[in-house]
Order: C-alpha cells, then structure tokens, then sequence
C-alpha cells in the first residue's frame, strides 16, 4: 500500500462491482480518485467508502460515450486534483442475445459504451498525460473476447478493447505511457448476476457449475481484478506494456 502517493487516478464506471473494487483499492495504494458514472448518486456509495477510510475522492457523472461530458469531466479531475495520471476504463454494459433476436439498438449500446467510451476517455487522459510524460492507462477486456454464445455485441466489443490497447502502447509509449489491459474470467457482480438471470438460471447454481470449469475451482470476485489494476498503475510494472492479462483462475475462464 501507498505506491500511488501523489497520483492521480480516474476510473470508468466505478459506482460498483469492479470499478467500484478499483477505485478504493487505488486510493487505498495512495491515489486520489475521480469516480466515474452515469450520476453523482451512483458514484456516492465508492467515494463514501474512500472518504470513510480516510482517501480522497470525489465523484463525477459522466457517460463515457458522449465526448462533451468526457471532456468535461476530465477538466474537472484536473481542476480539481492539479494533474492526471491514470486511466481505468471499466464502464460497461451487456445486451447479450443470440444474433437473429439481437437489434442494432443492442450492438449500438455496446460498442458505444465499450469501445468509443475507452476511446473517448483515452484520448482526453492522454492530453495531460503527454503534457506530464507519465501516464498509466488500464483497459477492461474480458475472456468474453474470445467468443461467448449470446454476446456477440459484447465479445466483438472486448476483442476491440485489445487491439486498441496494443496500438495505444505503440503511440503512447514514447511520452512514457504504459498502457495495458485485464480480461477477467468469470467475477461475481451485477453483470453476472444478469447473465444468470438471462440464460434462466439461480445465480449460485451457475457460480457453482463455473466454478468446476476453472482450474482453481472457484469464481472470481472484484479485488481479484483490483489486486492486478494495482499492479498495472504501479512502478513495478513501468516495463510492462502493450499486454492483455487474463485474470481468470486459468487459461480461460
């Protein structure tokens, strides 16, 4: 703990389940955090953790797929905190379906979300990154990439994520900034929970049958994906960039 003293951090999304998990574990390792979410509300139960343990954090609404309101929240973390020094794009959604019932309203949703959002959010951190010649940016993948029944939106969606996290490493790298992803497995939150209820099934059932598939056979939960965010932000990982970690309990989970 206290790695990140004196860093700047925003995270995507982080009103709860994984980003939620991020921010406070960032703050806890010394950073000062800006909130993302879709309200202020939403953002209040992560910043009053931090708060209540003695980090600093303020929340910010924002949806990540509107440049305007990207733009102006990244103003704000900077007028508010002096600089900008990490990057946590975690914000999602699903829309899962099979493709003959998926809309466009479906995909749309999603890849404005996931891809725009990251490319939005990056291009704005960027900016003061460069200007600072330090910058630690962390993109949320996910094993779903590799392809998964129902979520071709979703898995086209975290396939992208990869692809423009190497090509940000290539272009950021020069001005010192490392810019990496995670792919979770299978992590107990509300998405999952969602999935659960989308394939018909109790949520501990399916936590159970996933749990025989992965090698360490059990689930993940949010602080297993913290722990590497921690890592990524870090000095012990400045050599580390352009890489996709799979955080899933295996190969794949």
């Amino acid at each position: 703990m206290g790695n990140l003293n004196g860093r700047v951090a925003v995270v995507t999304g982080a009103g709860r389940g994984i980003g939620a998990a991020i921010a406070k574990r960032l703050a806890a390792d010394g950073a000062k955090v800006a909130v993302l979410d879709v309200t202020e509300v939403s953002a209040g139960s992560t910043v009053g953790e931090i708060r209540d343990a003695l980090g600093d954090a303020v929340g910010i609404a924002c949806n990540v797929s509107v440049a305007e309101q990207v733009d102006s929240a990244f103003e704000t973390v900077v007028e508010r905190f002096g600089r900008l020094d990490i990057l946590v794009n975690n914000a999602g959604v699903i829309r899962d379906n099979l493709l003959f019932r998926m809309t466009e309203a479906d995909w749309d949703a999603v890849m404005d979300v996931h891809l725009k959002g990251h490319f939005l959010c990056s291009r704005a951190a960027q900016r003061y990154m460069v200007e600072g010649k330090f910058g630690r940016i962390v993109n949320l993948s996910s094993t779903s990439a590799l392809g998964n029944r129902g979520q071709a939106n979703y898995s086209a969606a975290k396939a992208g994520v990869q692809g423009f996290t190497r090509t940000l490493a290539m272009e950021l790298g020069p001005y010192n900034i490392n810019v990496n992803a995670i792919a979770p497995g299978f992590i107990v939150t509300d998405m999952t929970r969602q999935t659960a209820a989308r394939m018909g099934v109790d949520f501990n059932e399916l936590q159970s049958r996933r749990a025989n598939e992965i090698p360490l056979r059990r689930t993940g939960n949010p602080d297993d994906i913290a722990g590497v965010a921690s890592f990524l932000c870090g000095d012990d990982s400045s050599f580390v960039s352009g890489q996709v970690i799979y955080v899933a309990g295996g190969p794949r989970g």
